[in-house]
């Protein structure tokens, strides 16, 4: 059982705030991604789990055990690092033992992990070469391979994908996330990438300037975004965003838009106000073309008028580019649309439940319809 708690933890370097009231569960046997732009903190706060970088303030858990001034060697844990870190004197094999020699490991112990380890990584014929006769992808797996035959409490990875193409992260994600099933282990990912967050992580952790903005489920941040940034920073294409200014506060949140047009909205109203400016979030897979026969579709939240200026043509997808006559640049994305070409005139709408509204300061009105 490895579980890591978090409460009120925060790092300073002189006067500047790096992190600030970082509280976080995770439980035992879990898979966890810490996501974000660069500088907000992500990497420093997976450092201090590991004992690189010293806590400021507040309490690092594991187990139960604070290990706010335990040295790295002492907290179990097995770090695996975005530049590999190998020893290029030193043969697959022998890297890969290094750590267990220091713990003691016999011979016989040393070689029945690391073949055990090998094998599941599928470089069991790779174990007498050196790093520089490896790929990128082979380098991070006999990184990945060392931190496994070491049986830690607590796996850490550090964008260990982010030298390697695109197809290779693929091929890479899929082993680490068969691995993390076959292991049981708890572990703790960076990234800056939210598609690897979306696939690997049973939790994502947002953070943004030092500050956790939410953690939960993919889903759950998908569809219950806490606030703006965490809408606009989860999903490819962004959001689509839109001024607007509450109409009414009547069986649901009615909004008014640009050039009279009007959106209604299935959030909780508690904290708005007729005339308070906000925002609607809409993600361009819930907008979708009306025909003439759909001119009184039931359910609708919002409608828009317009010109298309761009498509993209993704194969599985497409993406189209619209502006509204209200002056609005919107994003649509769907299967539906190889019909639609650039200069064409036509109507978009987007059901009740897939708006998102956000008030001034960025925080999200809770949805009342979770499910899409």
């Amino acid at each position: 059982m490895t579980q890591v708690t978090l409460t009120n933890v925060s790092k300073r370097y002189g006067d500047t705030v790096v992190l600030q009231g970082v509280d976080l569960h995770i439980a035992d046997g879990e898979f966890v991604v810490l996501v974000g732009p660069s500088g907000c903190g992500k990497t420093t706060l997976l450092r201090m789990m590991c004992g690189l970088e010293e806590i400021s303030g507040g309490e690092l858990a594991i187990d139960g055990q604070v290990v706010n001034h335990l040295p790295p060697a002492q907290r179990g844990i097995a770090m695996v690092f975005q530049s590999y870190a190998l020893y290029p004197h030193m043969s697959v094999f022998d890297n890969m033992a290094f750590g267990l020699k220091l713990h003691g490991a016999d011979r016989a112990e040393r070689k029945r992990r690391i073949e055990a380890a090998a094998r599941a990584l599928h470089i069991d014929h790779l174990l007498q070469r050196l790093p520089r006769e490896l790929s990128g992808g082979q380098r991070q797996r006999v990184a990945i391979g060392r931190a496994i035959v070491r049986d830690p409490k607590l796996f850490l990875f550090d964008e260990p994908l982010s030298n390697l193409d695109a197809s290779l992260r693929v091929k890479t994600r899929v082993e680490l996330a068969r691995l993390h099933r076959e292991l049981k282990a708890t572990m703790v990912y960076v990234t800056h990438d939210q598609v690897e967050a979306m696939t690997l992580g049973d939790k994502i952790v947002v953070m943004h300037e030092g500050r956790v903005q939410q953690a939960g489920t993919p889903v759950e941040l998908y569809e219950q975004p806490a606030n703006r940034f965490v809408a606009t920073f989860i999903g490819s294409p962004a959001i689509n965003l839109l001024p607007a200014t509450v109409a009414a506060l009547d069986g649901g949140v009615l909004l008014s838009l640009a050039r009279g047009a009007q959106a209604r909205a299935d959030v909780e109203a508690g904290g708005l106000r007729v005339g308070q400016a906000v925002e609607i979030g809409v993600r361009p897979e819930h907008l979708r073309p009306v025909g003439a026969e759909e001119a009184g579709l039931a359910g609708e939240g919002v409608r828009f008028d317009g010109e298309v200026v761009l498509v993209e043509q993704l194969g599985e997808s497409h993406l189209v580019y619209m502006r509204t006559d209200g002056g609005e640049e919107l994003v649509l994305r769907g299967s539906a649309l190889t019909k639609v070409r650039v200069g064409d005139r036509a109507r978009w709408c987007a059901p009740v439940e897939a708006l998102h509204v956000f008030d001034a300061d960025g925080q999200a009105h809770r949805r009342r319809a979770a499910q899409m």
